[in-house]
């Protein structure tokens, strides 16, 4: 009896012994990559929750596996939640690739690697005709379109993603596991293609903490606006939200404009804009929309296109400053809604007619049933984006309607044989 009787102590206790061992979060996740602007780069992102190296092993695809391997670090990011939980953010920078090269690689530490993936390295030529799938606006509870985008980038049809604001509906929900359960959910896109980003304004929690921890954008400025160069296009990313969120400080516009104007300037020095006469930007909130959410860009001029006046000293908006270096295609996100536009400058259409106009848990907006002339297309079907800088003088987007499997309802080409101010004269 005695024996059983401690064997059966035995067991209960169990139980409490297993439990007082903390667990080891060792194991990387949430891989992506981004481009760091730098020709033969790639940076690798990713996250564990105790702290270890971060370390990136990589080959060439069809050579020997893991024969490369770079290191990088780690930053400690605790989130602003009731919890403060903590996580670690490793960062490494892939140097020297080959030009359209394929790489297989994981990462990780000897305390834990991740998956197999591969990726092909950036094409530096000017005359390289990338490939992107683009959109905002994606939540982790309702992502329709994130299936078939998953299908297509592991099928190549992408060389990079652009996500213009809006991630996971939200990042800091449930102390930030919303934002973790987000970035395992689009592993499957971003860490094959690099996945380059804005904010937006479902980040503006804890001062765009988790937007500003988990990503890895080019420039010094924890991924708020950036610039970088593919193909024959020069591409800018800037935060639409300075302007409305001033508690984290009003100076940010100015420091963005600022930016914005030299980036400006230097992507139109003669040299500059000879090679890569396509300048595109994407922000999340748009200069102009028509969706009836009385929002901004209907209830009010968009602050981001004419500025703020209410404040001192006040803010200048945006749309002059593209219109006078010659910005060629805005894309925007944050009305969830596709919507394309005539080409359109101080809400008139301009340069064209319709023969030859251009020379989520969040559900679907409505639309103000009487749009302004400047609206050439509207759809409320769930879906994304594609886009292909062709040449110097041809671009081609088309829209992809998730709801009816993958249809595409709506198609342009923007043909330029002149870039800059000049050719709106």
């Amino acid at each position: 009896m005695m024996s059983v009787h401690f064997a059966s102590a035995l067991l209960s206790f169990a139980p409490l012994l297993v439990l007082s061992v903390p667990p080891i979060w060792t194991q990387p996740e949430q891989v992506h990559l981004s481009y760091a602007g730098v020709l033969g780069s790639m940076v690798v992102t990713w996250t564990t929750f105790n702290k270890t190296d971060s370390k990136v092993e990589y080959g060439l695809q069809g050579g020997r596996l893991f024969e490369m391997s770079a290191e990088g670090d780690a930053t400690v990011f605790v989130d602003s939640g009731e919890e403060k939980r903590k996580m670690f953010i490793h960062r490494v920078t892939l140097t020297g690739l080959k030009p359209a090269a394929t790489y297989v690689y994981h990462c990780g530490s000897d305390e834990g690697w991740s998956d197999i993936f591969s990726f092909t390295a950036l094409n530096s030529s000017s005359s390289f005709s990338p490939r992107f799938a683009l959109y905002g606006d994606l939540g982790n509870e309702n992502p329709q379109s994130l299936a078939r985008l998953q299908k297509e980038t592991q099928l190549g049809m992408y060389d990079v993603i652009l996500h213009i604001g809006d991630f996971a509906y939200d990042m800091h929900e449930d102390n930030a596991r919303i934002g973790d359960e987000f970035m395992r959910q689009i592993q499957s896109i971003a860490a094959y293609v690099p996945y380059m980003t804005c904010p937006g304004n479902h980040e503006s929690t804890y001062n765009f903490s988790n937007y500003r921890n988990r990503f890895s954008m080019p420039g010094q400025t924890e991924s708020l606006w950036y610039s970088w160069n593919l193909g024959s296009a020069h591409i800018i990313s800037f935060s639409t939200e300075v302007y409305f969120y001033l508690e984290y400080g009003m100076d940010l516009i100015f420091k963005q404009y600022n930016w914005l104007k030299q980036d400006l300037e230097e992507a139109n020095k003669p040299e500059n804009r000879a090679v890569r006469p396509w300048i595109i930007t994407m922000g999340h909130r748009p200069m102009y929309c028509s969706d009836d959410d009385q929002d901004d860009c209907t209830k009010f001029d968009s602050w981001v296109r004419v500025g703020r006046n209410d404040i001192k000293p006040p803010a200048p908006g945006l749309e002059d400053l593209f219109y006078h270096y010659g910005v060629d295609v805005e894309l925007w996100a944050h009305e969830h809604t596709y919507e394309r536009l005539w080409p359109v400058y101080g809400d008139k259409v301009y340069n064209g007619s319709k023969e030859q106009p251009y020379g989520c848990r969040e559900r679907t907006d409505r639309f103000n049933p009487n749009p302004k002339t400047w609206s050439a297309f509207r759809s409320t079907d769930y879906g994304y984006s594609r886009m292909q800088v062709v040449n110097t003088t041809h671009i081609y987007l088309e829209q992809v309607s998730d709801d009816q499997y993958g249809k595409v309802i709506d198609s342009i080409w923007v043909v330029k044989e002149k870039h800059g101010f000049s050719a709106w004269l």
